[in-house]
């Protein structure tokens, strides 16, 4: 069986021990792991930052976090 991008239905269950949407936010919330909520109201949770957030894999960067690199037009 592959991995997916985001953890499944059941693993979010698992995760969170909550069955209802709602729970699984105040669950997620509260151990400080970063979520969305898609449109339909279920929520995504990236694999790579539970993996992360439990110490068994790199920092997953933020969408807005930049590379910093030198100017090397400037040299």
């Amino acid at each position: 069986m592959s991995e997916t991008t985001f953890l499944r239905t059941s693993e979010l269950i698992s995760l969170t021990d909550r069955t209802r949407h709602d729970a699984q936010l105040r669950a997620l919330r509260f151990m400080g792991i970063e979520h969305r909520v898609r449109p339909d109201g279920s929520i995504a949770v990236l694999r790579a930052h539970i993996h992360y957030a439990f110490g068994a894999g790199d920092r997953v960067k933020s969408s807005d976090e930049n590379e910093i690199e030198p100017n090397w037009d400037a040299v």
